[in-house]
């Protein structure tokens, strides 16, 4: 049975979902809202008010949608899902109310707690206890972590050496309002040391599969310095964890969190994201996602094969088919091209240059591009994922072939990190 599909979002997690959707063999039309200039090589992009939940809802009447796929955090937040589905569509991505799991992260914390699930320790502070945290802070044992508490797309935490650093982010937060409403509100946590992977959990609320791991490069500069961002590079599978580790995440983290999501009355279907530290004393989540990773998604969906249709609508309609898809043995690496200035002030509308003629183990996902007459523009801070997909498990020559590609991509005030997945090294003890 052929099945339309809708797939909602711009960025380049949304063109690697639909990417793999197409390939599918149960996939009948394709639509992206409202996609990006990659997206329309393969699909049909939508062009109307993301945010009229009444004009989507009549579109996918109107277009028979079996599956609609919300990509980003934001629209499951605010409640699209839980608004189609009482319109009796089909939705993979989680209730506003699970989705709390991304968008409050006293509320992660809580359910962690309560199911017993290894995590940081921690403490909340609301805007109006401005000196209870100073005073906190000065008794505190450094390095430590402030996180605003709601939605900063990837760039609400801090990593504080000292107090003075605790201080001036503290004060950003709460004084200046960096994040607006979400940052009413602040976690402190012990900082935790390790190394960092992330893990898909695609799941119907109660059953649930793991894809394979991958690492996130999270900091704007080489060696993992300078600030946070969305993501500046990935790679997949990554050897941190292997099949006993995975087996670990699945027992004592994802299980438990979504048995304790389903007690609150909270089911989570959809991709429960666990960013986790790989600590002296096991895994620990970081922070959980109510949605796939950006780019994360770039890397491990190039590596499954199967009906990746099946698992999502399987997982939507309350009976997640396991036997859907399975990892095919390869390795990917996709290097973010973003614009100088990124994470903070940067320009767009420079043309790209070296799109095409790329080999078919390239993939290049659009993230923040626009289209005028024919050619493809910057539109935003994290431009491009340039990815190099292998059928065998060798990163390091993925790694080469991501580099080599993005050389042949060029416009004004083109910025990537030359160092992603170069920690593969230590894990695999290569010789630099």
């Amino acid at each position: 049975m052929k099945r339309n599909v809708l797939v909602f979002g711009s960025g380049g997690r949304e063109h690697a979902l639909a990417l793999r959707i197409s390939q599918s063999p149960s996939v009948g039309n394709l639509f992206c809202l409202p996609g990006n200039p990659g997206t329309e090589n393969f699909s049909t992009n939508i062009n109307i008010d993301n945010s009229d939940y009444h004009l989507i809802h009549s579109f996918c009447q109107n277009e028979k949608i079996d599956l609609v796929v919300i990509g980003p955090e934001q629209p499951l937040v605010e409640g699209l899902s839980d608004f189609l589905r009482e319109k009796n569509i089909n939705v993979f991505g989680p209730s506003s109310l699970a989705a709390q799991i991304e968008a409050s992260k006293s509320f992660a914390k809580n359910v962690m707690k309560q199911a017993n699930v290894p995590t940081a320790e921690y403490k909340e502070f609301f805007r109006n206890e401005y000196q209870d945290v100073l005073e906190y802070l000065k008794n505190s044992n450094y390095p430590i972590v402030i996180k605003a508490d709601g939605l900063a797309a990837g760039k609400g935490v801090t990593i504080c050496e000292h107090f003075q650093k605790a201080k001036e982010t503290i004060d950003d937060i709460f004084i200046s309002n960096v994040f607006g409403q979400s940052g009413d509100k602040v976690v402190i946590e012990e900082f935790l040391f390790g190394e960092e992977a992330s893990l898909f959990a695609i799941t119907d609320g109660k059953d649930f599969i793991t894809l394979p791991p991958a690492q996130d490069h999270k900091r704007i500069g080489d060696g993992d310095t300078g600030k946070n961002t969305g993501g500046m590079g990935s790679y997949a599978p990554t050897p941190l964890l292997d099949s006993n580790s995975i087996l670990e995440i699945e027992q004592k983290i994802i299980e438990p969190t979504l048995q304790m999501l389903n007690e609150k009355g909270y089911p989570f279907v959809g991709c429960l994201y666990a960013g986790l530290i790989i600590s002296k004393d096991g895994p620990k989540v970081i922070e959980f996602n109510c949605r796939f990773g950006d780019p994360e998604t770039q890397v491990v969906l190039p590596l499954l094969e199967g009906d990746f249709l099946e698992l999502l609508y399987s997982a939507a309609v309350g009976q997640l088919n396991k036997n859907a898809i399975k990892y095919n043995g390869g390795s990917a690496v996709c290097v973010v091209a973003a614009s100088t200035g990124y994470p903070d002030n940067y320009q767009k509308g420079f043309e790209i240059l070296g799109l095409g003629n790329f080999e078919p183990e390239i993939i290049i996902y659009h993230a923040g591009t626009i289209k005028k007459e024919n050619k493809i523009f910057t539109n935003g801070g994290r431009v491009l994922g340039v990815t190099a997909v292998l059928k065998n498990n060798d990163i390091l020559e993925a790694q080469k072939k991501a580099y080599d590609a993005i050389s042949k991509i060029c416009f004004d005030g083109i910025y990537y990190r030359t160092d992603i997945a170069d920690r593969v090294r230590k894990y695999l003890n290569y010789k630099k």
